[in-house]
């Protein structure tokens, strides 16, 4: 018998999956730093948004959803609920569909 048909098969991965793989959480949350002063409000606004909409578009390639048009406003706010998050904004979600489309 071939070295081969004895290896035992890999568990899936999220590509390899029939079905999403579940979301597992983070073992832990990156070590905050401050933010550098002196800038203006609206750096610091669209700064914060920008995280969020990067954490929310991690989390949902995590869970297979990987076109833009697959993330709609609930499924995003769903999204966020699941990992801890403040529901975004439209102006968030749209950043995240923005996020998708560019990561190809």
């Amino acid at each position: 018998m071939p070295a081969a048909a004895l290896k035992p098969k890999p568990l899936p991965t999220q590509s390899t999956a029939k079905r999403p793989v579940q979301l597992e959480m983070p073992y832990a949350p990156v070590e905050k730093r401050p933010l550098p002063p002196g800038r203006p409000r609206e750096w610091y606004v669209t700064h914060n948004r920008r995280l969020k909409a990067m954490r929310l578009a991690i989390a949902l390639l995590d869970s297979g959803v990987y076109v833009p048009n697959q993330a709609r406003n609930e499924t995003i706010r769903s999204t966020a609920e699941m990992i801890g998050v403040h529901p975004p904004s439209d102006t968030t979600c749209h950043m995240v569909r923005a996020f998708l489309r560019y990561s190809r």
